[in-house]
């Protein structure tokens, strides 16, 4: 679990800071701004580098269930499903996350 909220820490941060370019940090589009940003990062990496770059610095890695290619849609899928947090928080006895679940997708140390 600790990986996984690092990871998740990492990435934020690095949205915010990608962010900062575009709007001042106290405004309302700032913050919509960093989602954006944060789920772009999670669209393109995961299928490029087998994870968001938070993932891949702490040694975790998300693959398809079935192995093989993550392939494009169960990066969006998962992200949109990350984006409104609540199966984020929810998992299995696996400590697989619902998004990760409903995605196909498992997140294992790499």
């Amino acid at each position: 679990m600790g990986r996984r909220i690092a990871a998740l820490a990492i990435d934020w941060v690095a949205a915010i800071v990608i962010a900062l370019l575009f709007a001042p940090y106290s405004s309302m589009l700032h913050s919509w701004v960093t989602l954006g940003i944060f789920a772009l990062m999670q669209i393109l990496f995961i299928p490029t580098i087998g994870g968001s770059v938070g993932h891949r610095l702490v040694g975790l890695r998300v693959l398809p269930v079935a192995g093989g290619w993550v392939g494009p849609w169960r990066p969006v899928v998962r992200t949109a499903l990350l984006v409104i947090v609540l199966p984020a928080v929810v998992w299995d006895s696996d400590q697989r996350g619902f998004h990760d679940k409903i995605a196909g997708t498992v997140l294992i140390r790499a």
